[in-house]
């Protein structure tokens, strides 16, 4: 019984060793540092930690001695936490939007140097889009979608893109590096993307960037409409139900969801992996 109960007695204090790690997860923690937090003596508190690692949800790095939870963990939490895929986990603000607005509704998500559509939702208009169906993918940067997951990418990698991709959206007619790092400031000022290019004529579009819990950009909910649906005054409400929905999606994704790597892979049907030409009649 005695056993049992001091058994019982640790789970509080490996709990609390857990939450005083994840304080410090981007640095590190020593046993001192992490003792004081959690308000133990350091030998209890290293006996945790050792127990911790020897299951595999700490890690200590052997140079610096600092101790973090590990990979392990945050992929038995995420498992746990978000069953679902990123599709699956945006359908329900896809049909809302659809419903409200009346329009066309977009998912696109990053794959690479492209955006994939995930998923759309059709609205009564007859639209013309540059990713087309689902599984229709285009250059980060090209479309409203696109462009709203390159501008909200950390700097590194939205460089990195902007080097790749920009013979490739040349090809469209009107950019060239002094108007796409433009657009990709005015996108990041404003917080959505929504100006009307012009490629395709008549169609309109606006986006905002879906943000998972470390603020990076990994899709995109989009709407297309004809451009007279899409004018200065209806222009707000549309980015305002966007971005409420992109905010309520984000804290939720699993950062392991597979789709996020391979969305390509998350698709089926002839649609998978079919890209729009600068001639093609498919703005998301």
């Amino acid at each position: 019984m005695e056993a049992a109960s001091t058994a019982t007695g640790s789970v509080p204090r490996v709990f609390a060793v857990i939450r005083a790690l994840s304080a410090v997860q981007a640095e590190g923690g020593r046993v001192t540092q992490l003792a004081r937090a959690v308000g133990l003596t350091q030998g209890t508190t290293h006996r945790l930690l050792q127990s911790l690692v020897a299951e595999g949800m700490v890690e200590q790095d052997e140079r610096s001695k600092l101790y973090r939870l590990s990979m392990d963990f945050f992929a038995l939490a995420a498992k746990a936490g978000n069953p679902g895929d990123l599709r699956s986990l945006c359908r329900p603000a896809l049909l809302r939007l659809c419903a409200s607005l009346g329009d066309s509704i977009f998912l696109l998500v990053r794959s690479g140097f492209d955006a994939v559509c995930l998923d759309r939702s059709e609205g009564p208009f007859p639209i013309r889009s540059f990713t087309g169906d689902i599984g229709g993918r285009v250059a980060l940067g090209v479309g409203q979608g696109a462009l709203a997951i390159l501008a909200f990418l950390p700097e590194a990698e939205r460089e990195e893109v902007i080097r790749f991709n920009l013979s490739r959206v040349r090809e469209y007619g009107v950019f060239d590096e002094v108007y796409l790092r433009t657009e990709i400031e005015r996108v990041r000022q404003l917080g959505y993307a929504g100006r009307n290019t012009g490629l395709l004529e008549g169609m309109a579009g606006v986006a905002v960037p879906i943000l998972d819990r470390e603020g990076r950009a990994v899709a995109a909910l989009s709407v297309g409409t004809i451009s007279a649906r899409l004018n200065d005054d209806r222009l707000p409400t549309v980015v305002e139900l966007l971005k409420r929905e992109a905010a309520a999606v984000g804290p939720k994704i699993n950062p392991f969801d597979a789709t996020l790597r391979r969305p390509a892979q998350s698709l089926a049907g002839g649609a998978v992996g079919k890209a729009i030409t600068p001639g093609g009649n498919s703005e998301g």
